[in-house]
């Protein structure tokens, strides 16, 4: 069985909120996935029109959804069950060390800290196209 597949499909986001096009790997360590940030993403209408930029926020979220979420839904074992569950993301520190484009892929991967009590922590690390880091940090999240 595909479990990246059914993962993905048991995020509790949607489009235009969804930013994992694929997941690469889930196991119990971490996970990696990837996504394409389409020019036509409805924040680049606004995130500075004349030359837009993907935000530290939007680039946050991405790794969340694919380093933190995922992985607390392989950990929770909702895929096993298809059972949806939500996680919700508590805290970040994420340091950006270079901009994302628009039509740019990136590639996401976290590393598992620690994960009791329902309560989840990640290193995550986030590389462009050209395999340059241009963000990472440490996440936390719980399931509820």
């Amino acid at each position: 069985m595909d479990h990246c597949h059914t993962i993905l499909q048991l995020l509790p986001y949607k489009t235009p909120f969804l930013f994992v096009d694929r997941f690469l790997q889930i196991d119990e360590n971490g996970a990696s996935g990837e996504y394409t940030f389409r020019k036509e993403e409805f924040f680049y209408q606004g995130h500075f029109p004349d030359q837009p930029i993907t935000p530290g926020v939007i680039l946050t979220e991405t790794m969340a959804q694919i380093g933190l979420v995922g992985l607390g839904i392989f950990l929770t074992k909702a895929h096993e069950s298809k059972e949806k569950k939500n996680f919700v993301f508590t805290s970040s520190d994420v340091e950006f060390l270079k901009e994302v484009l628009p039509e740019e892929k990136v590639k996401v991967s976290s590393e598992k800290i620690y994960f009791r009590l329902g309560k989840l922590k990640c290193k995550v690390q986030m590389w462009n196209e050209e395999g340059e880091r241009v963000a990472k940090g440490v996440l936390a999240g719980m399931m509820v």
